[in-house]
């Protein structure tokens, strides 16, 4: 009894301490992150009902962050190995952006707290989730890693297609969605005799059916809550009724004195859709009742005018620059990146 009551109690010290170490950079972000510029008043155009708070615009990122992390996670491994992942600089990238938009967002309003519930949650679960893989992949997975040889055995190349078609599937879809489980068997079908494949059936297989059964209480927790919205509005100037019903998935609402109000998709589709807009002369007048916007776009230089952060991509040969601006300057800004170092990356809604 003796002998059990002392693991009891240093598995409960254990737990304290990993539950602190989770917490702590929360604690970093709500403690010494906070700006305290004062938002400019706007008043909204379209109606209360369609109208989203602007700091989701900052605060959409968080979860941007952890897509382009695993696009970063499937680069690396199409020449390398997971081992060759940096998973800290993945972690510590997530809190420090986060701790930049933060302060960011004092200009834009008091950020709800069930966002900012949201956008912890998902930051300690990809925090336990990359310290957990870096625990493997650093040691025993390196060390099958360095038995195997310098060529990639046949669930190598399975597992990097797997990461590149989920990092694929995150930029429209939520992570929850994607079916863990096919990509289990495939490598538990696939696999060969060699070691570094059953290595790699074992290790793998026990992480995909993991996220799988948390994918499923996700799942059965939006279900509860309802899912957010797929299309927002937003009102336009420069082309006409006809022209903009010509563009996949966008419905004409009304005429308006200061524009087009019309409905569109949201997340990537929206992305692809601004800049076809911009590319046709189309100029955005407010975006879900809001006159401000976050974007990320990617160049070679370390640096981008009006950055708000910018940070080299793991993987990639470039940075990347999260860039502030009014709705009413997105399009001219659209149209200012062709033929120059800056692309865009991804335009953040609300």
């Amino acid at each position: 009894m003796k002998t059990l009551w002392r693991w009891t109690k240093r598995l409960g010290l254990l737990a304290v301490l990993l539950a602190l170490s989770l917490s702590a950079p929360v604690i970093y972000v709500e403690t010494m992150c906070r700006g305290n510029a004062t938002p400019e008043p706007y008043r909204a155009l379209i109606e209360p009902a369609h109208q989203r708070p602007e700091t989701r615009t900052l605060m959409t990122y968080p979860e941007w962050y952890i897509v382009h992390a695993y696009e970063d996670y499937a680069e690396v491994l199409r020449t390398g190995d997971p081992h060759d992942y940096a998973y800290l600089r993945g972690i510590g990238g997530f809190w420090s952006s986060l701790c930049a938009l933060n302060e960011e967002s004092s200009a834009y309003g008091e950020v709800d707290g069930a966002t900012k519930q949201m956008v912890y949650v998902i930051g300690v679960s990809f925090t336990a989730e990359l310290a957990l893989k870096a625990a493997y992949e650093e040691t025993l997975g390196r060390v099958f890693a360095v038995i195997r040889g310098s060529e990639h055995s046949p669930l190598d190349q399975i597992s990097a297609r797997q990461a590149a078609d989920y990092a694929t599937f995150l930029q429209q879809v939520p992570w929850y969605k994607w079916p863990f489980r096919d990509d289990a068997e495939e490598l538990s079908q696939e696999a060969t005799s060699a070691l570094r494949d059953r290595e790699r059936n074992i290790a793998l297989g026990l992480e995909y059916r993991a996220k799988a059964a948390y994918a499923d209480l996700i799942e059965q927790a939006v279900a509860q809550v309802g899912a957010d919205a797929m299309t927002l509005r937003m009102i336009v100037r420069g082309a006409s009724e006809a022209q903009l019903q010509d563009l996949d998935g966008v419905s004409v609402i009304q005429q308006r004195p200061e524009g087009i109000e019309i409905e569109t998709p949201r997340y990537r589709t929206l992305t692809h859709l601004l800049q076809n807009m911009a590319a046709q002369g189309i100029d955005v007048v407010e975006i879900a009742g809001n006159d401000d916007i976050l974007l990320t776009a990617l160049s070679k230089t370390p640096t981008a005018p009006g950055s708000i952060m910018s940070a080299r991509r793991q993987g990639f040969r470039d940075y990347r620059h999260l860039i502030g601006l009014k709705v009413a300057d997105l399009a001219e800004r659209l149209r200012d990146m062709q033929g120059s170092d800056l692309r865009l990356e991804h335009i953040h809604d609300y």
